[in-house]
């Protein structure tokens, strides 16, 4: 099991150091990372936390899953690894289609 934890539904008011404080009574906190958004400055709404081993983890999944922090109920799980999203965001295109496929079926259009 990973030692990093996804922290979701989390209120925009939630501090570093009240996750800190929250989930440093189920072990050693070894980092705390609120996302914000890029262009706004704001919180996400979403946090990940690491510690030092994954048991430790493992006790605050239990017992922070569903748990309320500044009115809002947490929803804690096993961080996953951020998927790849192809680059400069979605896209569009065929995975079958190439340059030139067109062409190539006989189309003599162009």
């Amino acid at each position: 099991m990973n030692s990093k934890l996804y922290v979701g539904n989390m209120s925009f008011n939630t501090t570093e150091d009240a996750l800190r404080t929250a989930f440093g009574q189920f072990g050693s906190v070894t980092d705390v990372y609120i996302a914000n958004d890029r262009e706004t400055g704001r919180p996400r709404g979403f946090a990940f936390v690491t510690f030092s081993t994954a048991e430790e983890s493992k006790l605050a999944i239990e017992k922070m899953n569903g748990a309320d922090l500044d009115g809002r109920a947490l929803t804690v799980n096993e961080a996953r690894p951020k998927e790849e999203t192809g680059g400069a965001g979605r896209n569009f295109s065929s995975p079958n289609r190439r340059p030139g496929a067109f062409q190539a079926r006989g189309n003599s259009r162009f």
